[in-house]
């Protein structure tokens, strides 16, 4: 009778004991056991690295129109060197230098898009702003050549040979019509890669306040924090 007693008991304390060892293994398991969120593929970050690659190309072919033009313009005053008056901008220098800039920061901005490392990016948003200066810079020198060529074109006819100092005029117009827009278009480009960099960066650092690592993430228990 005893035995049968001692056996009953172990049978009804068994499964008791056995429950709530399973119920605290189960409140215990999601507090050491880290399982990482899932995450989707980043398509934002992927078109935001094509889009940056895609306009340092254009900085690229922009300054390379630039020099072309520059060098087209240079090659008209060693042949017509009487109507220098309509190539003011080539005596600033601004189709060398601001061409070279030109592609000097969309070649860092199609390498920042490539390996967006933190020092390319930002070598190429200090490079794209002072694009950006350059390119107003060559605006205001533009438009002052633009407006000298306006007044030398009223003046051809007093001069000698009126037919070929139109001609130089509109020609030069032309071409220097062209450079402003190349200009205009590489202005509106570094500042579009500005402030994808200063959006990225601010979307970076407003992650980073409002999401604290908290136990789970780090994979310690509350307690151990």
């Amino acid at each position: 009778m005893a035995s049968q007693e001692v056996d009953s008991a172990e049978l009804g304390t068994a499964p008791a004991s056995a429950f709530a060892d399973g119920a605290r293994g189960s409140h215990a398991a999601p507090q050491g056991a880290y399982e990482p969120p899932y995450q989707p593929a980043d398509r934002p970050q992927e078109d935001q690295k094509g889009e940056l690659q895609a306009l340092g190309a254009v900085q690229i072919l922009t300054g390379a129109m630039v020099l072309a033009l520059g060098i087209v313009l240079g090659s008209l005053l060693d042949v017509f060197s009487l109507f220098k008056h309509y190539f003011f901008i080539l005596y600033t220098a601004y189709p060398l230098w601001g061409a070279v800039l030109f592609i000097c920061s969309g070649s860092l901005s199609v390498a920042a898009g490539r390996k967006p490392t933190r020092m390319l990016m930002q070598n190429s948003f200090g490079m794209n702003i002072a694009s950006a200066t350059i390119a107003l810079v060559g605006i205001i020198f533009l438009s002052i050549n633009l407006a000298v060529n306006v007044q030398a074109l009223k003046n051809c006819r007093f001069s000698s040979s009126g037919g070929l100092c139109v001609l130089m005029g509109n020609l030069s117009n032309g071409l220097l019509s062209v450079m402003l827009l190349l200009t205009v278009l590489e202005l509106c480009v570094t500042l579009a890669v500005s402030a994808m960099w200063c959006k990225a960066n601010s979307c970076n650092s407003r992650e980073a306040i409002s999401s604290p690592p908290n136990s789970v993430e780090s994979g310690m228990p509350p307690g151990e924090n």
